[in-house]
């Protein structure tokens, strides 16, 4: 049997449960696991027969933990899906106004730059406390990091939409180039391989 503990946000224990338990149930079902909440510290415990379903479990309740909405960390049942957390504080320095700057180049002007990230790289962002998390495909979620922790060491915000663009033709360019059906041209003539 399977188990691990986690400390969450107090102010996250509501959203964790949900209204008359829905949410805490649902996830309970779908992993075929146990969570137990104890509401006056945030400790968490997931149980479960399956250790893979434990792991599981604990990115869920760690993503609504650390600000994703539910329906979003619920994207986490998927396998093609995964979650990945950034720690603001150490690009910081453990200064709490260099942390606040820095969580603000990341959402940008009216939330502008995380936007931009987002649709750019098809993933969600979260930024809480001092935190921030992204839930994406396996694929995509990488790139998320990268752009973010490029705005946490202070690269312009152009130049990481310009990376991202960058990064996404050359995707493009990628799928593109496995879609097409391999072709040799040998003295004038075409030779499909």
């Amino acid at each position: 049997m399977g188990t691990q503990e986690i400390k969450i946000p107090v102010e996250r224990i509501a959203v964790l449960i949900g209204k008359g338990g829905e949410q805490k149930k649902r996830i309970e079902d779908k992993l075929k696991i146990k969570i137990i909440v104890h509401s006056e510290d945030g400790d968490v415990e997931i149980f479960a027969e399956d250790s893979v379903a434990v792991f599981e479990g604990m990115n869920i309740v760690k993503a609504i933990a650390r600000g994703f909405n539910p329906e979003i960390a619920e994207l986490l049942f998927n396998e093609d899906y995964m979650f990945d957390l950034i720690t603001v504080n150490d690009f910081a320095n453990n200064s709490k106004k260099t942390l606040m700057r820095l969580k603000g180049r990341v959402i940008g002007q009216e939330g502008k730059a995380r936007k931009m990230i987002e649709s750019m790289t098809n993933c969600h962002i979260s930024v809480y406390g001092k935190t921030i998390g992204i839930i994406g495909k396996i694929e995509d979620v990488p790139m998320a990091r990268q752009a973010t922790e490029m705005l946490l060491e202070g690269a312009p915000h152009g130049n990481v939409y310009r990376w991202l663009e960058d990064k996404k033709r050359e995707e493009i360019r990628r799928k593109f180039d496995e879609d097409l059906p391999s072709e040799k041209f040998i003295l004038g003539k075409v030779y499909k391989c």
